[in-house]
């Protein structure tokens, strides 16, 4: 079998993008280096193709976009990022939507851009070990949204620090029962976003003192449906939550339809909190944990650039962070009162001390919050978090 780009990588202890750089002669690698690069190519009988040759000289003037959706609004907004940035620099752009999982494998199998682009940005893919080799293999510069690759640029946002912020404003607010709408876990390609913010909630929810409950847990695959379907079965169980964090602003624009549906209001009855700022988020009046998404499309198409000059020798790695925009829909938990399906239509009766006391004929107050553990202030900790500074 003959050697790749990853074998001879390893050989010289350094990254693809040096082998890849070595090899073509590009600037920006020491002679050490290039020394090196070159006796292990030999020693592996490992030649670059011509074709990734001429990539360095931009003979294409393509860059590929590979991503699994295409009608979402988030991919919309990262695409609008990138696009802004290759054209100013007089590139265009070849998207390759991924949404089916027949699509994905072939897609993978027969890697159809390996001749057709300068370089490669891949958005939020859940990525195989044995994909993420072949990303590398194809020899171009790859900047990649979300999922980490080795050998590949990368720009994600801080997902655990976004999360924790999110539960945290609930706790803050006295809230003990917070329910959270979930994406699309069990992928087992490898989508890690909902995991780390799943992770997330429940190491805040441990930290606060506050038992971890699986039934205050409900899939909503990212979608409105989806998220509408998650917050009518949280209503239903005996002891609902008086909180709901929604993994995406679209889940949680789900869960406010079917609260209106079921008579309920946010947050008089339920507080909700969604994740992303998507531009509706301000006109259904959302609290949400606002990312800069188009942001993002353009940091990854400005690594591209670098990567392609030579500005950027070896793949780097920035982490956006995000910030808590507090709006109307998160509210005081409150002392529970009477709550019957005469009040709130669709809703089972409940027992006398179990509602919620902001309607005509509940009396309550709102709660104090609870005494943070071992001294801790969390509504000062931080809402946002940066690892590296995005430009």
């Amino acid at each position: 079998m003959a050697a790749s780009i990853i074998d001879v990588a390893k050989r010289a202890k350094v990254s693809t993008a040096t082998v890849s750089r070595a090899l073509r002669g590009l600037p920006n690698v020491s002679e050490v280096t290039r020394e090196r690069v070159l006796r292990a190519a030999e020693e592996l009988s490992y030649a670059i193709s011509p074709h990734a040759s001429s990539l360095a000289s931009g003979r294409t003037g393509t860059i590929g976009v590979v991503l699994p959706f295409v009608n979402r609004w988030f991919y919309s907004q990262v695409l609008s990022g990138i696009d802004s940035v290759l054209r100013a620099n007089d590139l265009d752009l070849l998207l390759y939507n991924l949404g089916d999982a027949r699509v994905h494998e072939r897609f993978f199998a027969r890697m159809p851009l390996r001749r057709r682009v300068d370089a490669l940005i891949v958005l939020n893919l859940p990525l195989s070990a044995a994909e993420s080799d072949a990303l590398v293999s194809m020899e171009v510069p790859v900047a990649v949204l979300g999922t980490r690759v080795p050998g590949c640029w990368h720009v994600s946002i801080d997902n655990a620090q976004g999360a924790t912020t999110a539960v945290r404003h609930l706790i803050n607010l006295g809230h003990r029962r917070i329910g959270m709408i979930t994406g699309a876990l069990g992928d087992p390609r490898g989508f890690t976003t909902p995991i780390v913010r799943e992770h997330a909630y429940r190491s805040v929810l441990a930290e606060a003192g506050i038992p971890y409950e699986p039934d205050l847990e409900a899939p909503g695959n990212f979608g409105i449906e989806e998220g509408a379907s998650a917050m009518a079965r949280l209503l239903s169980l005996p002891d609902p939550p008086t909180a709901v964090f929604a993994e995406s602003d679209l889940m949680a624009f789900g869960a406010l339809r079917t609260l209106t549906r079921m008579g309920l209001r946010a947050p008089d009855d339920v507080s909700v909190i969604g994740f992303d700022d998507h531009e509706t988020a301000e006109l259904l009046n959302l609290t949400t944990i606002a990312q800069p998404v188009t942001h993002q499309g353009e940091l990854l198409a400005r690594q591209i650039l670098d990567a392609l000059s030579g500005a950027s020798e070896e793949p780097a790695e920035v982490v956006v962070p995000t910030r808590l925009v507090v709006r109307g829909t998160t509210g005081a938990a409150r002392v529970a009162g009477p709550r019957t399906s005469r009040d709130h239509p669709g809703l089972p009766d409940r027992p006398e001390g179990a509602g919620h006391p902001d309607r005509p004929g509940h009396p309550g107050r709102a709660a104090e919050p609870p005494a943070p553990r071992d001294g801790t202030a969390y509504d000062r900790l931080p809402d946002q978090h940066t690892r590296t500074t995005a430009r």
